[in-house]
This record gives structure tokens, sequence and C-alpha cells, in this order.
């Protein structure tokens, strides 16, 4: 029986439920799903007399809604195998990159695109981010429309966004940075303006332009934002002051802030106070900022250059971890599973309940997306109405969680597409 009407006795992380959810010893109780036409019915406490013919038993097994991988690089994914030797940092990792586009063809780009939209699925991920390198000012980059035609091939399995990662000097010129943002509206709802912002090229005019035009397109913005352990790099914190300036209404999405790291705690503080009062999103890529930071050739690396997620979190400020690179010179290992990315963050970082508490970062879709007035980011979620895409942990426990966690049941619609769910079937 691969379609459940019932989940029962399952465990739900702590922000998933209601504030008023009944508790035993202090942990919340265990969960009953009931699923009906693809979708998720009600979520109630779990009962002794919900044995049927089309319950599953998940005996505290833990449960997750579909994740969402909030910043990647599939145009980038896969390339390191062609490559000779990296020189170490984020800059080695640009000019190795930027060598190996005498390679890239739609259909290369296509495949190693599509071998990481794959493995996003079989994961568990409903909804993925990707950024796409741009660099020339008058043309579409390669890769720009075959993501166009994955994110439509790929509808209704995998949400695929798409953001324009665009050097930042190309908008110093207002007139430009209203061509390209024109360019990315046309391509459809599901693309974003973005650039990279970092001390090498920056340029306050630039990153005004690039907001004023993200503004008048009514587009939302997605940013590598200070992506060094540079203590004087402001892009941050003068992102939140121009949103202010302009007035806009859109969602930002800031990803990286390394160098919120490496200042002292005074200046770090108070541009997180100003992030918290603007549209922002952050995002934390774990695992390739421990690659790329403090890196260099035969030496230890001192510093761990991940931002400051408990501070951000401690602020309101929506935040959420994601893969970022996998297997090309920017991240030599890396994963297109989100789990993966949250398990180096509880290390690293030092996350205490990540289960209860952090597994909402892999989870929040609705804080890429515009927020209402009236509505607050941390509004509490809810499975109810929602499409029943769940991922199920067969060997995790709450405290040891996201260890063990390879072994999963993913549901889509209520069915399964991955795992084995014999040990929760009626006997």
């Amino acid at each position: 029986m691969n379609t459940p009407a019932l989940l029962n006795n399952v465990r739900l992380p702590r922000w998933l439920l209601p504030t008023d959810w009944p508790q035993h010893e202090g942990v919340p109780v265990l969960a009953r799903i009931a699923i009906e036409a693809g979708r998720v019915q009600s979520v109630r406490p779990a009962t002794d007399d919900a044995a049927s013919a089309t319950a599953w038993d998940l005996a505290g097994t833990l449960a997750l809604p579909g994740f969402v991988d909030a910043h990647t690089h599939l145009d980038k994914a896969f390339t390191l195998p062609r490559m000779k030797q990296v020189q170490p940092g984020l800059l080695g990792a640009i000019d190795a990159m930027l060598s190996d586009r005498v390679h890239w063809t739609p259909a290369d780009v296509r495949e190693r695109a599509t071998r990481g939209l794959q493995w996003a699925w079989e994961c568990g991920t409903t909804h993925v981010r990707t950024h796409v390198d741009w660099w020339e000012p008058e043309s579409l980059p390669m890769a720009w429309p075959v993501m166009a035609e994955l994110a439509q091939e790929w509808a209704g399995k995998v949400r695929l966004e798409q953001v324009s990662l665009i050097k930042l000097p190309l908008f110093e010129d207002a007139a430009q940075a209203m061509r390209l943002a024109k360019q990315v509206k046309a391509t459809g709802p599901h693309a974003l303006l973005g650039g990279f912002v970092h001390s090498t090229n920056w340029s306050e005019n630039a990153l005004r332009n690039l907001l004023v035009s993200a503004q008048a397109c009514d587009l939302d913005i997605d940013l590598h934002v200070d992506e060094e352990l540079n203590a004087a790099a402001v892009g941050l914190q003068t992102t939140a002051r121009i949103l202010r300036e302009i007035g806009y209404e859109g969602r930002v999405v800031c990803g990286h802030i390394c160098a919120l790291a490496a200042q002292p705690e005074a200046q770090a503080f108070a541009t997180l106070d100003a992030v918290a009062r603007a549209p922002i999103t952050v995002v934390s890529l774990p695992a390739t900022n421990l690659l790329l930071q403090d890196a260099v050739t035969g030496r230890t690396p001192r510093l761990r250059g991940i931002t400051l997620v408990k501070e951000a979190r401690e602020r309101g400020i929506p935040l959420l971890f994601a893969s970022d690179n996998v297997q090309d010179p920017f991240c030599r290992l890396g994963s297109f599973d989100p789990v993966e990315a949250l398990g180096t963050a509880a290390l690293v970082a030092q996350l205490d309940e990540p289960f209860d508490t952090w597994s909402q970062a892999l989870c929040r879709g609705d804080w890429l997306r515009r927020t209402p007035a009236s509505t607050s980011a941390f509004a509490q979620p809810t499975l109810v109405g929602e499409r029943a895409d769940l991922v199920l942990f067969n060997d995790a426990d709450r405290h040891g969680w996201p260890s063990r966690t390879a072994n999963r049941v993913v549901l889509r619609d209520g069915r399964v597409t991955r795992g084995n769910a014999t040990p929760f079937l009626p006997r």
C-alpha cells in the first residue's frame, strides 16, 4: 500500500505544532495526520484507536514537510572532475570556473542540472532555487534558458526558481541595470534579480541601481552578499539601508554574509538589527563557506566562515540553510540533500535541538516569498491544506537528528516515491 489515509504516531517538530499542543514530560505528544486526495486534511494528537486498513503506525518516526533548497548552483554542479588543480579560496574557485566555461554547452548544462534536480527530488526536496552566472550585459547566459526549460519540465515535482547572478559592476549604469532587470522579468514569475556583492567589486551606486530596478520591475531579489571574512565589508548593512530608503516591498534574500562573523559584535549586531526591520531572509551555506573562507594552501583554517545564525534567529530574521555548490571548484564535496547542510551547520554553529527548532530552516519555503504587511514572517506554519509531501526518517531520533537520516521514506501527494514503508503498514 503506497497511499496511506492516516499516519498515526508521527513525531513532528515543535515549530510545526500549535503552541497549545499537548505535551508529555515537556515533549510534544505524537501526532495523527489525515490525508485525502493527496493533501493533509488534519493534524491532531495521536490516538490508540486509529488502526485501520489504510492507516500507518509510524511508532514515533520523525517526519518533516518537503524541503526547500534555497541556494544552489545547478549550472556549476559536477564540473570538478574535469578540472585540474584549483587554487584555494573564493577567488581561486571563480578563476577555475571561468576556465571551465569553454566546456559548457546547453546539453552539458542540462545534463548536470538534471542530475542535481533528480538528487534533490529523491531526497524529498520540493523547491529548489538556483543561481545562474551572468557575465555579459548584452546577452543571456547559455544556462539561463536551459533553467527556464527545466523549470517547466519539473513543474509539479520540484518548483525550480532561477536567479541572475550578475557581478555588481554591471549595475553601475542605471539604464543598463534596468535592461537587465527587464530581461529577468521577461523570463517569468519564477525568475529573480540577483547580484554578487563583494568588497572587490563594491559600489553603493551599483547596488542602489540593482535594488531600484528590481523595485521598478516588481521583482524579488536574491544576492550573494559579503562572502568574505573582511570586517570592512558593508554590503549587507547598505542593502538594508537602501531598501528602507526606497520603500521596497518585495522579498530580498541575502546569502552567505560571512563578514558578520569577522566584525566587532557591536557592528555586526547593529547590521542584524537593521536586517530585522527589512524584508530580508538570510540564507547560510555552511559547507561551501567552511571550504572557501580562511583557505590557504598548506595551512589549517582558523576561522569557520559561517554567519551569525543564532543572533539572526534571536532577532526574528527568517533564516534558511541550503546546499550551495555541489562537486564544483567552490565545494568539492557538497550534496543536494539539504539535511546534510543542516548536519554541517549543527556542528559548526553548535545548534541546540536541530530537529525541534532548526529543521524549519530546511522547510520554510514561505520565507522566500513576499509577506503581507499584516502578517509576521514567523506566523505559525501548518500542514493542514498543504500537499502531503512528507519525509519520514526511519532510523533517526529527535536527540540525534540529523544523524542516521539516509534511510527515509518520501511521500509526494501522499504517495511513496522513495524508501521502504513496509515497517509502517498494518499487520
